[in-house]
């Protein structure tokens, strides 16, 4: 079974819980309004990434398409940022992926998925913060997960500065995350991103916690506080 993640109108706002379900897929589609360049560079440090530029993406994002067309396992996808813009023309297509309203919707039609994973952002008014998980099997048969983030105000990512001994967060927590992460197999790549370290932090972790068999979260920080 193949994973895809479905997120539109981040609008400058990575959320730690998109994240952290984009992690678990293999391949990313943006419906637009990013708002930021930093954000599709963190998202394309997960998974490969599939974009189309939306309304508020200004000049930074002039190289990307406003539509896009693409196969993956064995179905078509179709992307434009407002469903206004999709082809009256749909023949072949499977899935269409589209946002700009801000809401969820997944509506059948004809044999084709009309997608809107609505907006994983900042809150707006009173509608929920959603994203969508495409799950694809073997032969092309695909089942749609909707995702609802509780709302609440971001207060952004911590462990931004890899001078851990400054920031506030309960260390040990993070490093039974790691270690958790590990032992899932998880990419350090993906550990950093999922857990808003830097790269450095999470091989630091990961080094002490496979070189020293049976330590603790305790007893990795009192490594780390040596050096």
């Amino acid at each position: 079974m193949h994973r895809i993640g479905v997120i539109s109108d981040t609008h400058g706002l990575l959320r730690p819980e998109v994240v952290e379900t984009l992690c678990s897929c293999e391949v990313i589609l943006h419906g637009g309004d990013i708002n930021r360049q930093s954000i599709l560079e963190e998202l394309g440090r997960i998974a490969p990434v599939y974009v189309v530029r939306g309304n508020n993406d200004k000049e930074w994002a002039e190289a990307l398409p406003k539509e896009r067309r693409f196969r993956l396992y064995g179905l078509s996808f179709y992307m434009a940022h407002d469903k206004k813009m999709l082809p009256k023309d749909r023949e072949g297509i499977d899935i269409f992926i589209y946002g700009h309203s801000h809401k969820y919707e997944e509506k059948y039609s004809g044999g084709q998925l009309f997608l809107n994973p609505g907006s994983c952002g900042p809150v707006r008014f009173s509608l929920p913060v959603t994203l969508a998980v495409v799950q694809v099997e073997e032969g092309g048969s695909f089942l749609v997960e909707k995702i609802e983030i509780p709302r609440q105000p971001s207060v952004g990512r911590k462990w931004q500065d890899p001078n851990w001994q400054e920031q506030p967060r309960d260390m040990r927590k993070l490093i039974e995350q790691v270690m958790r992460d590990t032992d899932r197999q998880v990419e350090v790549a993906k550990i950093a991103v999922k857990n808003g370290i830097s790269k450095e932090l999470a091989e630091q972790i990961c080094r002490l916690y496979l070189t020293h068999p049976g330590v603790d979260a305790e007893g990795i920080l009192g490594k780390m506080e040596k050096r």
